[in-house]
């Protein structure tokens, strides 16, 4: 096959990833709401085949509630709820996880049509092999997600299992993002810069580490325990940062603490990518990379921003699904322009 041929199979299979980035934010995206809903443990079975349908009798309907009658969380605080109100959060978890079969669908068909035509070259194949993989497995870490709120005693899933799936989430997306752009012209053009590349490398660290704090937020309900900013419920270092015990569980269990911690790391990221801009500025002959990093500096302060009303409006539910969801699909958003940043700015003489 000619380099044009080349060219344009592999343009074709950076497109059909493309689509598969766009498939995964918008799951990350339902997810935001179905969590936010407290839809997640409305379907208290996994099904994989049967599952796709929803219930279509009223009969149907009744067995289903009748079973999330059953779970601690109807229980203790969504007793007063009737089938309207079940139905709906049982939507949202439903679409949450007929997304994700949709996206199977995507791949297969798509891998399948590619296959076929013999437009993969042999270097594709286990990328895409280890893509299906983790797709599967993030499947797997929502079902234990969603049964680790299917036990006594506990009203929501397990904030240490919703991080979980969360973080393998933005994983599988850079993976797919980077695997694309890898195929894509335009992103042959590198800046080589040492000090460029090694403060992504940090940034790329500490945004891991914000993205699992953020999950904790979340799964803990951290953003209602102080909806004050900028002090933390009137101190600016509150005195219950380490009231449990051993100190360690603090940094994993302590909603204050959680919530001081995102707050400050926050704070320490956006100097650093305000570092990062002043930095690349220098850099102006590659428009892919002054885009990047222009947007990167643009969505780190629509982040906070996003942050501090979240917040403040934690005691606010309806308020707070919005807020709440905006702010995640601007995470992902900096997760997909960090991606493309540490694609393509290299060391000196790599």
């Amino acid at each position: 096959m000619n380099s044009a041929g080349i060219l344009q199979n592999n343009r074709q299979v950076a497109n059909w990833l493309l689509i598969g980035v766009f498939m995964i934010m918008v799951q990350v995206l339902i997810g935001g709401i179905t969590r936010l809903t407290e839809s997640g443990l409305s379907i208290t079975e996994w099904k994989p085949i049967t599952g796709a349908l929803p219930p279509l009798t009223e009969a149907q309907w009744a067995e289903e509630f009748e079973k999330y009658r059953t779970t601690d969380q109807f229980q203790y605080v969504h007793r007063s709820f009737d089938m309207g109100d079940f139905k709906f959060i049982y939507f949202w978890e439903w679409f949450h996880r007929l997304w994700a079969r949709f996206m199977g669908l995507v791949f297969l068909t798509g891998f399948t049509y590619f296959i076929f035509r013999k437009k993969l070259t042999r270097n594709m194949i286990a990328p895409l092999v280890a893509l299906f993989i983790l797709g599967g497995l993030q499947g797997a870490i929502g079902w234990i997600m969603v049964k680790s709120g299917l036990v006594p005693e506990k009203y929501y899933v397990g904030h240490v299992e919703l991080t979980t799936h969360f973080i393998a989430a933005v994983l599988l997306l850079c993976y797919t993002l980077w695997f694309a752009v890898s195929l894509k012209p335009s992103f042959d053009n590198k800046v080589r810069n040492n000090a460029l590349k090694n403060l992504l490398h940090l940034l790329t660290v500490l945004f891991l580490i914000q993205f699992m704090y953020g999950g904790f937020m979340a799964g803990m309900k951290a953003a209602a325990t102080a909806p004050t900013w900028p002090d933390i419920n009137g101190d600016m270092i509150p005195s219950s940062l380490s009231e449990l015990q051993p100190w360690y569980h603090n940094l994993f269990n302590n909603k204050i603490m959680v919530h001081f911690i995102h707050r400050g790391w926050a704070y320490l990221i956006l100097i650093l990518v305000s570092l990062f801009f002043i930095k690349s500025r220098k850099t102006t002959d590659n428009r892919l990379f002054t885009f990047f990093s222009r947007s990167l500096l643009s969505l780190i302060f629509v982040q906070v921003i996003l942050g501090i009303l979240t917040v403040m409006n934690g005691t606010f539910p309806e308020r707070l699904v919005w807020l709440g969801t905006a702010h995640q699909f601007a995470a992902i958003l900096l997760a997909c322009n960090l991606t493309a940043l540490q694609f393509l700015v290299r060391k000196n003489g790599i």
